[in-house]
């Protein structure tokens, strides 16, 4: 318990002081921590991250990840995001072809799969902070996020009777989960309270609502992952916390979501 308290608060340290340097600061950090989470990924379904399906994978992924259209980077890349996509899983057929299927479809699927939900998921964590405002937004999404968490491991641990889903993730209890929500949706009114100009109260219990859905979904989605494998943890990267994979997994699924939905400025 001390060493998780320890490594979170360590974390959280160096996390929140990116986060506000914002720029290359924080958008270095995220490709980095993207960088680990595809190879805890690789990993956790038996794939080396030398081979030549990984890089192309990694290469891919290093695109994705970063937001081009920001004017920090350039303002705009050779190629759109399907077309990274595409060419990515040309190339990666194109190999099950030249290796007689000893490389398989199967096995360049779930590295295609993994690019995807990695790159993409850590590309609208960026994208978040350097739009407008983009230190508020963040925060509010991390925060709902954390609240969401926090919430519903408490209200879960006091008054959790009714398992959520149980084949999945044993733990989870329907009544922690609905104190994730309404948690969340407390933490995105204060949000909207201290700046009605960026935010009014409607939209913070919409975006409230959906953090917390969402983030409980994108839980689940790495419960359900790592119960096939047969693992606790993605990862070992934080002591006591496990990988990148096992604290990020809301966060894969929340930024992409609400950006793409427009629930915050783009």
């Amino acid at each position: 318990m001390k060493q998780r308290l320890i490594t979170g608060i360590i974390a959280g340290i160096v996390f929140l002081t990116l986060l506000v340097l914002g720029g290359y600061w924080y958008a270095g950090l995220i490709v980095l921590v993207s960088i680990i989470g595809y190879r805890e990924y690789l990993q956790m379904n038996g794939y080396m991250p030398y081979k030549l399906t990984a890089g192309i994978g990694l290469i891919a992924l290093l695109i994705l990840t970063i937001p081009w259209e920001q004017d920090q980077f350039g303002g705009s890349f050779p190629l759109s995001t399907t077309a990274v996509i595409w060419l990515g899983m040309f190339l990666l057929l194109f190999i099950t072809v030249a290796s007689k299927n000893k490389i398989t479809i199967d096995q360049v699927s779930v590295i295609l799969l993994g690019v995807v939900y990695i790159g993409l998921g850590f590309n609208y964590m960026i994208a978040a902070r350097l739009g407008d405002h983009g230190l508020f937004w963040t925060f509010l999404i991390f925060v709902c996020i954390w609240a969401s968490d926090s919430g519903a491991y408490f209200v879960g641990s006091k008054l959790g009777k009714t398992p959520l889903w149980p084949q999945i993730s044993p733990k989870k209890s329907v009544e922690g989960a609905i104190g994730g929500i309404v948690i969340s949706v407390i933490a995105a009114i204060i949000f909207a309270i201290a700046s009605p100009e960026l935010l009014s109260i409607p939209q913070a219990l919409l975006l409230g609502l959906v953090i917390a859905v969402v983030g409980q979904v994108g839980d689940l989605i790495q419960s359900a992952y790592k119960r096939v494998k047969g693992i606790k943890d993605t990862g070992t990267l934080l002591p006591g916390h496990g990988g990148v994979l096992d604290r990020m997994d809301s966060w894969l699924i929340v930024f992409p979501f609400v950006y793409l939905l427009g629930l915050i400025p783009q």
